[in-house]
């Protein structure tokens, strides 16, 4: 443990925890949904009806209804003659979500990255070496993904390297991080570039229209245009990003031997559900693109299915697991735990009896087969031990 974690109080973190996860969700829920919002709006405007519209400068609109009344929304083709005495903006949720993010990260991952940040069989780092190693793969996603939408300006081509980037990125990230926490790095490093994109590029632009028509010149329409593009970007990449937070709750995903093709698989059935909706928005509704997803969907749960055979071997009796899990599971699964670090069980498991082992056999097998607990292997499970919890599980999970 490091010493940051140390002198954090564990209930003290215990609350940091559930107040930046809120914060963290409730931001995310509000960023999201704005970006699918606007999106959808873009793709369904049509021409303006009156010809004083167009003649204003309007590019688009669209009529809704929502909350018991009518709406009508109008896109300019760059700025109206005059600005309005009042702008809504759209930004702090993008702040908000990647600032409570990133707390989370410190707080969850960093001040104790010896459990959560490394695993010794996959890259046996030094906690300051695994925690230099995550931010600065934050900082450089965006570094590298800006400097291609700088110089690559054919978006076919551009998507292509996006998409070669993510798969390096997420292989990357299984090399030098515990598997679990490579799925948050590769969602941070791309929540980290769809933040970028709203602080570095598309307030930008919608502040340089503003000063041009209050300087009272005509303005630049290439920024608005690249923001559109970033904008557009931060879409399709909203549900991958969701997928890999998610992803990083469940063990039979990430605890399986390929874990980088399982997220690369993730996040790909993400994407492709946005291309649904946003060609949808636009008038084309393409029902074979949900129905390839299904197939991916049921492909992916085939492929990763646990070995469920049966074990073989000798009768394992619960007297040979049961001090397996007191030595290296209840350290942390107990109504009062002794690891440092927890003031609380994770998930409120508790495994201090024989009745609450049995109850979650199958669950203790699919941690335990897939190395994904104990976190960081801090209590030492030997390959003999994480074996033979295996075997008395595929042999019936007998207490007797």
């Amino acid at each position: 443990m490091s010493v940051l974690a140390a002198v954090l109080d564990p209930y003290l973190r215990d609350w940091l925890d559930l107040l930046l996860r809120t914060l963290h969700v409730i931001a995310a829920i509000a960023w999201i949904g704005t970006s699918f919002y606007f999106v959808l709006l873009d793709q369904s405007l049509r021409p303006p009806k009156e010809a004083a519209d167009a003649d204003a400068g309007v590019r688009g609109e669209l009529w809704e209804v929502h909350g018991g009344g009518f709406y009508r929304v109008q896109k300019y083709q760059v700025a109206p003659r005059v600005l309005p005495d009042h702008l809504a903006w759209f930004k702090w949720e993008a702040y908000t979500t990647w600032l409570s993010g990133f707390g989370l990260m410190v707080v969850l991952y960093y001040l104790d990255a010896r459990a959560y940040l490394i695993d010794p069989q996959v890259a046996d780092l030094e906690p300051w070496a695994a925690v230099a190693l995550s931010a600065g793969l934050l900082v450089a996603a965006w570094v590298v993904y800006d400097l291609l939408c700088r110089f690559v300006r054919d978006d076919r081509v551009l998507g292509a390297a996006i998409v070669v980037l993510v798969v390096l990125a997420s292989w990357g990230a299984t090399q030098l991080f515990s598997p679990r926490a490579a799925f948050l790095q590769v969602g941070a490093m791309l929540g980290t570039v769809m933040a970028a994109n709203v602080l570095f590029v598309i307030i930008p632009a919608q502040w340089e229209l503003i000063r041009a028509k209050q300087a009272g010149r005509e303005p630049d329409p290439a920024p608005g245009i690249e923001g559109k593009r970033r904008s557009v970007h931060n879409n399709y990449l909203t549900l991958p990003v969701l997928l890999a937070m998610l992803g990083g709750h469940f063990a039979f995903l990430y605890g399986h031997d390929h874990v980088w093709l399982v997220l690369v698989a993730l996040m790909a059935l993400g994407a492709w559900t946005r291309v649904f909706y946003n060609l949808r928005h636009g008038g084309r509704t393409l029902w074979w693109i949900p129905a390839i997803g299904a197939v991916g969907v049921l492909a992916l749960a085939f492929a990763i299915r646990p070995d469920d055979s049966g074990s073989s071997g000798a009768t394992v009796p619960f007297a040979d697991v049961a001090p397996v899990v007191e030595q290296r599971c209840a350290a942390c699964h107990a109504t009062n735990p002794t690891q440092e670090g927890f003031s609380s069980p994770p998930a409120g498991i508790v495994l201090e009896t024989p009745a609450q082992i049995a109850a979650l056999a199958d669950e203790i097998r699919t941690v335990v087969a897939s190395r994904a607990m104990p976190l960081g292997n801090v209590t030492g499970m030997t390959d003999a031990e994480r074996d033979r919890v295996v075997a008395w599980v595929d042999q019936g999970a007998s207490t007797e």
